[in-house]
């Protein structure tokens, strides 16, 4: 479990505690997946059918793509390393910077690009970003579920094996994140 001085420094407290918790979607554990469903996971990112610029998920947004190696991601030069972290690597998106005391995404060893916190201005393919309602949300998502921590989250609409979670506060989305069901960076 993350120290809450870590999760302080992240500038995304409630959804990393949501995440930090261990109450992924569907219950999973983290450390549970599978090489080969990671692989099948980049494999789809790599074959996946364009969305529009700006697109977050169904695989990743502005280039990078959930499950991509480290390797594979820096070869994109669409990210810039962070310091100070330790389980998982933090990066942020060049075009997003995120500041001092927060990151744009993570990067596991074992399973690659693991979290991309949404920028603002993007949007899901089915139109939600930040400052959308929590209408609007169950709209677009009407399978949503709530973690046992509140939370709400989905799988992602042609990605079984991401999931989209969201915090919410005056029923507006203030925060976004689109994981692979079996991260491991942030419990």
């Amino acid at each position: 479990m993350m120290t809450h001085a870590v999760v302080r420094r992240m500038g995304r407290p409630a959804l990393v505690a949501a995440l930090a918790v261990g109450m992924l979607p569907g219950g999973v554990a983290p450390a549970a997946a599978s090489t080969a469903a990671l692989a099948t996971t980049a494999a789809s990112a790599t074959s996946a059918t364009a969305y529009a610029p700006g697109t977050f998920g169904p695989f990743g947004y502005g280039g990078v793509k959930l499950g991509m190696s480290a390797k594979q991601a820096r070869a994109t030069r669409k990210i810039v390393p962070k310091t100070g972290w330790s389980q998982c690597t933090a990066w942020d998106l060049k075009a997003h910077p995120t500041g001092r005391d927060r990151v744009g995404l993570f990067i596991s060893k074992r399973r690659g690009v693991a979290v991309i916190f949404a920028p603002k201005g993007v949007r899901t393919p089915q139109r939600i970003g930040l400052g959308s309602t929590e209408r609007e949300l169950k709209k677009a998502y009407p399978g949503l579920k709530r973690s046992a921590s509140g939370y709400p989250y989905v799988t992602v609409p042609g990605n079984s094996k991401a999931s989209y979670l969201f915090l919410l506060s005056r029923g507006r989305i203030y925060e976004m994140a689109l994981t692979l069901k079996t991260q491991d960076c942030v419990n």
